[in-house]
């Protein structure tokens, strides 16, 4: 592990991050780490998380494998921020799954449905509870949690209800989250990201379902540049907040009638 000191270019410098060992959690991990904070990287794959610590700048970082369904885990994952850093600063909840997309709602298995639900909902729910927890305890109290929402957080894809009904549940608990952290200076906000290339978007590339019935290529962004998003709503001083914040591929069909 890197142990570098730096000057830090954030108000606040502990972060932790979770599906970091890809896409958009990856990019979002190298940017905060440039920016001078200290990262936590959490996701289920160990080998992947390393990937992305060896790909940061030179700095303080902590690699903490973590199945976010896991309520032990989650708890494991903070206690251990903690006992390095004495406190967190920010949450990017970013774990996601995808698992039956594609499928026609008549078809799709309600055990997929489950898993999409405990990953995307419950396990962005145990994470922003152990933030806040942590966060309206420590010394200064205070914190910022960023929920990853999704353009599916306004509007679906065909063959998408389970990832589209837990992102628009993703909205409601930023909201909670927001008004309920308001005594502890908590802040949360929300960033709904459409078409960043992504191994989960790649397909978008090569033709993906229409509303219309048609299949269709649309354009896709650098992940790099969500990332900067995230770092601009990250480095606010906690009596700011951006509540909603979409970011998209210009031209990606969404605005409009596609």
């Amino acid at each position: 592990m890197g142990h570098a000191s730096r000057v830090r270019c954030a108000p606040m410098s502990i972060a932790v991050v979770t599906g970091a060992g890809s896409g958009i959690g990856r990019s979002v991990a190298l940017a905060l780490a440039a920016a001078g904070w200290s990262v936590a990287l959490a996701g289920r794959r160990a080998e992947a998380l390393e990937e992305t610590a060896a790909a940061l700048p030179e700095g303080d970082f902590l690699v903490v494998p973590t199945d976010v369904t896991s309520e032990q885990e989650v708890a494991n994952l903070f206690a251990a921020v903690r006992a390095r850093h004495g406190r967190v600063d920010l949450l990017f909840n970013n774990a996601g799954t995808f698992a039956g997309g594609g499928v026609p709602v008549e078809d799709l298995d309600p055990a997929t449905w489950r898993a999409v639900v405990d990953v995307n909902l419950t396990g962005a729910f145990l994470c922003a509870q152990a933030a806040f927890r942590t966060m309206r305890e420590q010394d200064p109290q205070g914190g910022r949690i960023i929920n990853n929402g999704s353009i599916s957080a306004h509007v679906p894809r065909p063959h998408s209800i389970a990832y589209t009904a837990t992102k628009h549940a993703m909205t409601g608990l930023t909201k909670s989250l927001s008004l309920d952290g308001r005594p502890y200076r908590i802040a949360c906000g929300q960033i709904d990201i459409g078409n960043a290339a992504t191994e989960m978007t790649a397909r978008m590339q090569t033709g993906i379902l229409q509303a219309n019935g048609e299949l269709a290529v649309e354009p896709v962004m650098d992940a790099a540049d969500v990332a900067a998003t995230v770092v601009h709503m990250a480095a606010l001083p906690l009596e700011a907040n951006v509540q909603f914040a979409t970011v998209m591929a210009t031209a990606m069909p969404y605005i409009g009638r596609g």
